[in-house]
């Protein structure tokens, strides 16, 4: 079964660009992706204990990027994507009041097991918060 919203790995072509995806940083998105992945730690919800810890706010944590990289190319490739790897490494943190849009782009493809990877960054007013490569089969 295929889906019309799913890319099918014959259309896709090394060095395509993905469509940028803007998401606003706000305390509700820090701390529900944190509780939601079970994540306690204060400094993910707890503004004192943020400041306790030198920063200046609550900050994000690494499942909740983790997630919005799987929401960005999923949004690209469609439902019927089945991802095979997802490796980032943050940078600067995001905090509430700030924006991160992610790009991306095609680096590679493997004709042979349909696979296509695409190397990204979620980007800040401070920088990079998430850089990574993500591999992902396409029908």
């Amino acid at each position: 079964m295929t889906s019309k919203n799913t890319k099918r790995f014959d259309d896709v072509r090394p060095g395509e660009t993905l469509p940028a995806l803007q998401v606003p940083i706000t305390v509700a998105l820090i701390a529900g992706g944190a509780i939601a992945t079970r994540d306690y730690f204060p400094g993910h919800h707890d503004l004192d204990a943020a400041r306790e810890l030198g920063s200046p706010h609550v900050f994000m944590n690494i499942l909740t990027t983790n997630g919005l990289v799987q929401r960005f190319v999923e949004g690209w490739a469609g439902p019927l994507a089945r991802f095979t790897s997802l490796k980032i490494k943050l940078g600067v943190p995001n905090y509430p009041g700030d924006c991160m849009t992610f790009s991306g782009s095609v680096t590679g493809l493997d004709p042979e097991s349909r696979t296509v990877e695409v190397t990204l960054s979620g980007k800040n007013s401070m920088g990079n918060h998430v850089t990574g490569t993500v591999a992902l089969v396409l029908p």
